[in-house]
């Protein structure tokens, strides 16, 4: 018997891939109008400050600065060019002494209260006990404004009545020291006001620098025989070296602006012997009884391209040594 030849079945098609192809009215998604609002109201709004509170008054203060103006009338602004740099130089007499002022206190900031702020950061952060207490404590000044510290310093300088000429008779001495009218120790006086605010900023920074430290660091530190003060030096500091920068920029610029307090305690003027500051100057020239705000403005710039040298100086060799 034979059987026909056949022919193999044909094969059913293998099933195509689903298509994922987005149809072609698909769009990414838009932002609806409330959520565009929304951004514009919190990206827009403080890009406006800062162009109306910072950028232009200062525009406006280099601009002023080569003018002479009593602040009255427009049509009263005269160009001058130099003319307001030369005479700060050469023939302002409070200048240069407030320029020595603001190193001085530049330097007594960055060399007494910074570290001993760094210090008792660091002291802190052993889990000593009433550790809490003490931080509140120390940082309880900073929380007071610099006017309200000046304040309660002049109380305590009071030639007559001050804690500090009090003491002194106690000890028996019937010397009362004039701390805010003697030239040779007003400023002095000053910057122990200033450090006892300034130190518990330092501390707070750093102790929260400190607080976010890796631990496992410091362990295995000690592993390889390195002491309490290799440990720090090696590798504490060099890892907190972000908190480091922040710190310094802190420091210049409260040194460079200091005005509150030496407002309040030098009888708010900028020229009193041995009390001169930049800041003050300016203040006297642009709000003062004079109303040279050309010359407040010149003033003013000097300022800034001395806290820009500091700061930019910092941060370059900061850097630098970063990508070397």
């Amino acid at each position: 018997m034979s059987f026909a030849s056949r022919s193999p079945a044909p094969t059913a098609p293998a099933p195509s891939a689903p298509d994922r192809t987005p149809p072609a009215s698909a769009s990414p998604s838009r932002l609806g109008r409330g959520d565009r609002l929304f951004l514009a109201a919190v990206i827009g709004l403080p890009l406006i400050a800062l162009l109306v509170f910072v950028w232009l008054p200062a525009l406006a203060s280099i601009a002023l600065s080569f003018t002479t103006w009593d602040g009255l009338d427009l049509s009263g602004i005269h160009w001058t060019g130099l003319g307001n740099y030369t005479e700060i130089l050469t023939n302002y007499p409070p200048f240069w002494p407030a320029v020595e002022h603001n190193v001085l206190w530049l330097l007594f900031t960055a060399l007494l209260p910074t570290p001993f702020g760094v210090f008792l950061a660091y002291q802190l952060d052993q889990k000593i006990r009433f550790t809490r207490f003490y931080q509140t404590a120390i940082f309880l000044p900073m929380v007071l404004s610099l006017a309200v510290v000046g304040f309660i310093w002049e109380i305590i300088y009071n030639p007559d009545t001050g804690l500090l000429n009090s003491l002194l008779s106690a000890a028996g001495s019937s010397h009362h020291v004039d701390w805010l009218g003697d030239p040779s120790l007003n400023l002095w006086a000053v910057l122990v006001a200033s450090a006892w605010r300034h130190t518990g900023y330092i501390m707070i920074l750093y102790l929260a620098g400190l607080k976010s430290f890796d631990p496992a660091l410091k362990e295995a530190a000690a592993l390889d025989g390195a002491n309490g003060r290799q440990t720090y030096f090696r590798v504490v500091l060099p890892a907190l070296k972000p908190v480091n920068v922040i710190i310094v920029v802190v420091t210049v610029m409260e040194s460079l602006r200091a005005f509150d307090i030496v407002y309040v305690l030098g009888g708010g003027t900028g020229s009193k012997p041995g009390m001169e500051l930049l800041s003050l100057l300016i203040t006297d020239n642009i709000i003062g009884e004079s109303g040279h705000i050309g010359y407040g403005s010149a003033l003013a710039v000097v300022l800034l391209l001395v806290s820009l040298a500091a700061i930019g100086a910092f941060l370059v060799q900061t850097f630098r040594k970063e990508d070397t």
